[in-house]
Formats: C-alpha cells, structure tokens, sequence
C-alpha cells in the first residue's frame, strides 16, 4: 500500500472514530492504528529507497555527461593534430571543440540541476508526509491521555461521594 493511501486511512480513522461527549476526543480502534503504522513502516524504505535511486542515477547521468564530454575533447585534440598544416582548419577545429565543451559542460550543469531540484522536491514531499504523519500520531496519543484522564476523574468523584 501506498504511503498516501496509508496517510489516508488513517486520517479516515480518526474522522470516523467514535467521538466522547462534550469533547474533541474520539476513541480510535488500536489494532487498526497499529496495522495503519506497521505499514507505514514498510512503506517508507521502499520510498526512500527511490529517492536514494533517483539521486545515484542523476550521479550516473552527470558521469556519462562528463565521460562524453572528455572523449570529445580527446577527439577535437586528434583531429586538431592531424590538420596543424593549415592554420584555417585549426582554428575552426579549436573553436568546434570549444563549443562542444561548453556545451556538454552546460548540458552537464543542466541535468545536475533539474536532478538536484527533483531529489529535493521528493524529500520535500517526504518532509511533508512524514510531518503529517508525526501530527496525526501526536494529536491521537495525546487524545488517548486525555481521554484515559477524563474518564478516570468522574470515577474518581463518585467514589468520594
């Protein structure tokens, strides 16, 4: 399952629990609670698992980008000494590799970018859910104490009177 589909099953959860009178604290069923974190668990490595994927793979891209980059300007040099004799072609050849190697470098500063931006916007949604997440948790534990306190006071009295 989904981490979103988890997220929303237990936001269904706590919508649709039972709620106390007089109060904004709702009883929440804790088999279905737990079942909902355990998946929650599983889930969660898997997508950091991809994210990590996604980031080891924009290093590759920027490696064969470079690699590419380098052979070029191996190749521009080879042929650039094959023609020394004609100062024109020379020329042309530096200025060809020249234009490669800005190219391929801005290429290169392109993809490690639009990598980076993507890695930081699934980390940022990561950040987000796992935030969410931690509320929602927080929010029902603390439900859960205040409504093990309340319900232990009135107890409380009728044994005093």
């Amino acid at each position: 399952m989904a981490i979103n589909e988890l997220l929303d099953e237990l936001e269904n959860l706590v919508v649709d629990a039972r709620r106390l009178v007089f109060t904004n604290k709702c009883i929440i069923e804790e088999d279905d609670l737990m079942r909902l974190i355990d998946g929650l668990r599983k889930e969660l490595p898997q997508t950091i698992k991809k994210s990590e994927d996604v980031i080891r793979n924009e290093q590759v891209i920027i490696d064969d980008a470079k690699s590419e980059a380098t052979k070029i300007v191996e190749q521009a040099k080879d042929y650039a000494n094959k023609i020394t004799a004609e100062s024109e072609i020379v020329e042309q050849a530096r200025m060809q590799a020249k234009k490669v190697m800005d190219k391929t470098v801005e290429h290169s500063d392109e993809l490690k970018k639009d990598s980076l931006h993507y890695a930081n916007q699934v980390f940022d949604h990561m950040i987000g859910n796992l935030t969410s997440i931690l509320d929602v948790v927080q929010q029902a534990k603390a439900g859960l104490n205040e409504d093990t306190t309340h319900t232990a006071e009135p107890v409380k009295r009728d044994i005093k009177k």
